[in-house]
């Protein structure tokens, strides 16, 4: 296998208690998250709280300034506007997102913004490339929905890793990527970034990812405690596993690490968050599969042993 470092000695499990200390603040953030998230104190982004996105062009040169006030003397003070460029990008591009504001009219939040810059601005031709309009309705239905598809994937993580291994190692291994989304979550939160439905894909693609490694993990952890329990200790023979895998981890991550930097940089404005979203979670992933998913496993042992089959 390739290494990039040398074999290590580094006692891990040592370190837990610190380890977990840091955890526990990382997961308190993530629960203000989701207490924010219910609260409506959070950015939840026109995927939940209904909105419209759309990008198009002027015919002649605009000012954001001058955009933002046509938006703001209409009551869409919170309208977010962004100027686009790029090779195949129309000259004098925007990307206009806003969320819903209540109002008398029963018509699209997209066709009042339209028909409010034909009207404000009738000497620059305003040409829309697309656009996503979602009602308040369809933001609930989201919402609900997204909140369902992490419980699920949290407790298929449990059932999987009960199967291959025993209920301790599930328990743990469900608990670590806990930690991943909710770190994730409260990170975005005191950010003040944006929760859209790309995050939320970005928070299950990171449970993926941070279960894949801790299941490596815990693979070498199996052997290890067949072949040297009796002879090292149970917490000797899980550090000695995760130093053998440390190298191999160091490698995935920095891989991913790379990719997932190219798309924060080059991949735009709608993918942003997305990315560093990613970023994160893989960051912590790897924190977690080591310190997290591990330790759990040797301070259950050292309340209750019990005899590996």
């Amino acid at each position: 296998m390739l290494r990039i470092i040398g074999q290590t000695n580094i006692d891990f499990i040592g370190k837990r208690k610190i380890a977990l200390f840091v955890s526990g603040i990382l997961m308190i953030l993530g629960i203000i998250s989701v207490v924010g998230i219910f609260m409506g104190s959070a950015n939840l982004g026109i995927d939940f709280t209904g909105g419209v996105l759309m990008r198009g062009s002027f015919e002649k040169p605009v000012e954001v300034g001058e955009l933002r006030g046509v938006l703001s003397e209409a009551g869409y003070g919170d309208a977010q506007i962004t100027e686009i460029q790029g090779e195949n990008i129309p000259p004098n591009s925007f990307l206009i997102k806003s969320k819903m504001v209540e109002t008398e009219s029963d018509s699209l939040l997209g066709d009042r913004l339209l028909s409010l810059i034909k009207q404000e601005m009738p000497d620059n031709e305003y040409v829309l490339d697309s656009i996503e309009d979602v009602g308040p309705s369809v933001g609930e239905t989201l919402k609900s929905k997204a909140r369902l598809a992490i419980i699920l994937s949290l407790l298929g993580i449990l059932v999987y890793i009960w199967i291959r291994f025993d209920f301790r190692f599930g328990v743990a291994a469900t608990v670590a990527t806990f930690h991943d989304v909710l770190a994730v979550m409260g990170i975005f939160f005191i950010l003040q970034k944006e929760f859209t439905l790309l995050v939320v894909t970005a928070l299950l693609t990171l449970a993926g990812y941070s279960l894949t490694d801790t299941v490596v993990v815990y693979d070498r952890i199996r052997e290890n405690l067949k072949l040297f329990r009796k002879r090292s200790g149970f917490g000797t023979t899980i550090n000695t596993s995760i130093n053998e895998m440390l190298s191999r981890t160091i490698i995935t991550s920095l891989t991913s690490i790379f990719v997932v930097a190219s798309l924060l940089v080059l991949g735009g404005e709608v993918v942003r968050d997305f990315s560093f979203a990613l970023l994160l979670g893989i960051v912590i992933g790897t924190y977690s599969s080591i310190f997290v998913a591990s330790p759990i496993i040797v301070e259950w042992e050292k309340k209750a042993p019990k005899r590996v089959k």
